[in-house]
């Protein structure tokens, strides 16, 4: 019988108590909280098991931000983890507009994005978008050479994802920590480097060290890199597919240069195009990058395949030979919608692949990550629908 393995994209909702203990840590309060986080991670753990995942993380739990939000650990995790930023409060939503020319690509600034420049009444009102402002967040400048400085945190993640792995009853070379790549980290304020290119080099350096980490400790590392798709909409005028691929090239080449050595198959790679609950229009389309994404030093490929802006792209996979040592892990559940997939539409979207590459190459996943982007309770019914899925999917292709 066909086996699909199960997983998701890395956010999982935070309790009440986590979120508190995370906004607590504004004020320098960190008394209990890296017993609470232990215990969080242990019981987001035993609930991937409950509703049937193979592949678990941590929930991102580790990456807490110390703030009282339950979203954009992601990328905010690693502001404390990084040396030589400042947190100056202008960043990238009080940044001047940004033009670009032919050849000279240059990212803009995120409120100049071409699809909020197209709905600018959506994405004024929160309840419309649910993508806000973004003028919540402090975001950092590079103000000196870049270090990296978590070790300390990136130790204490990959112990309670083992602990919660081992108490469950995972198989412990199947659980997985999320980081960020170098292209979605160098996308912030730079005072130091003289180019935008040395930065993100100077990033790859930074973060190879949590990849070492994580995969040493015998783990699979997901790199998290939105901005490999997501970067074409915050580009003014939109450009040319051949000018944004070399300006792509030059984050995968960074990137592979901080796997250099890891395991391909200890590594997941991610992009997507944004969580946010916008219209989307300005989405680059998969097939102009799907090559790059394929030279990356990584055995998984996790991409958004049930959003109603990109569940078409599953036809590309008919054109695009996948390597032999490589497997795709499409979202078959999404973050974008209230209403929980039936489990018959998740087997539907499974099956599409698994004809096309084999059921031992896919892995069935979320679009994004689930926590801060619906309700607790939706997020883990569509977990449930999307394992039960998976086992419609296993009947049907046996």
């Amino acid at each position: 019988m066909a086996t699909i393995r199960t997983s998701h994209a890395g956010s999982l909702p935070r309790t009440d108590a986590l979120i508190a203990a995370n906004a607590a840590r504004r004020n320098h309060d960190n008394e209990g909280f890296d017993e609470l986080l232990a215990q969080s991670v242990a019981d987001v753990v035993m609930m991937q098991s409950d509703v049937g995942l193979t592949d678990p993380n941590d929930g991102e739990f580790g990456h807490a931000m110390a703030a009282d939000l339950d979203y954009g650990a992601w990328w905010h995790y690693s502001f404390e983890r990084t040396g030589g930023l400042s947190l100056t409060g202008t960043g990238l939503w009080e940044q001047p507009a940004v033009r670009s020319k032919p050849g000279e690509i240059r990212l803009t600034s995120f409120p100049d994005r071409r699809d909020r420049a197209l709905f600018p009444g959506v994405y004024a009102d929160p309840d419309a978008a649910g993508a806000g402002t973004g003028a919540e967040f402090n975001f950092p400048v590079v103000t000196d050479k870049l270090t990296y400085i978590g070790t300390e945190q990136v130790t204490r993640d990959i112990e309670n994802l083992k602990a919660g792995m081992k108490d469950a009853g995972f198989d412990p070379a199947r659980g997985y920590l999320n980081a960020l790549s170098p292209g979605s980290a160098s996308r912030i304020g730079n005072e130091y480097y003289d180019t935008e290119e040395e930065l993100i080099w100077a990033f790859a350096d930074v973060l190879r060290e949590e990849y070492l980490a994580i995969t040493e400790a015998g783990l699979i590392v997901q790199i998290d890199d939105p901005s490999i798709a997501e970067n074409f909409d915050q580009i003014n005028p939109e450009p040319s597919y051949e000018d944004y691929r070399a300006f792509t090239q030059i984050r995968v080449d960074a990137l592979n240069h901080a796997l250099r050595g890891i395991d391909p198959q200890q590594v997941r790679f991610h992009t997507c195009w944004g969580s946010w609950h916008g219209p989307h229009v300005t989405d680059l389309p998969f097939r102009e990058i799907v090559d790059l994404v394929l030279s990356i030093n990584a055995a998984g490929i996790t991409f958004e395949a049930a959003n109603v802006r990109h569940e078409h792209e599953w036809k590309i996979w008919q054109e695009t030979e996948l390597p032999e040592d490589k497997y795709l892990i499409p979202g078959v559940v999404s973050h974008a919608t209230n209403v929980v997939e039936h489990p018959e539409l998740v087997a539907d979207r499974i099956v599409r692949f698994a004809q096309i590459v084999g059921p031992e190459r896919v892995m069935a996943s979320t679009d994004c990550g689930l926590g801060g982007r619906i309700h607790p309770e939706i997020a883990w019914a569509k977990l449930d629908s999307l394992v039960r899925g998976a086992k419609i999917a296993e009947e049907r292709l046996s």
